[in-house]
């Protein structure tokens, strides 16, 4: 496992969570779980397709994780502008 794939998600995982940890707004946060959703489910793909069964179970924990990061993030009603203002 050294391949461009790996390089890909490796740099896409260290990127997000740069984004989340910096704490420059919700908009940047937002776009972090977006990002680490996209580098788990590189991260299933190369999991199940070198055999490493680990890392795909990991990440799709991850991925559900995030997901919900991005939920809250952006689409939660809480969260939403008031379109009347």
């Amino acid at each position: 496992m050294n391949g461009p794939l790996e390089w890909i998600a490796s740099i896409g995982t260290v990127l997000a969570a740069s984004l989340i940890a910096f704490d420059m707004g919700r908009r940047t946060t937002g776009w972090g779980f977006v990002l680490f959703c996209i580098v788990s489910a590189l991260w299933i793909y190369i999991g199940l397709t070198e055999d490493a069964m680990p890392l795909a179970a990991m990440n799709f924990l991850l991925l559900l994780i995030n997901a919900w990061g991005v939920y809250q993030y952006w689409l939660h009603p809480k969260n939403r502008k008031d379109p009347k203002r």
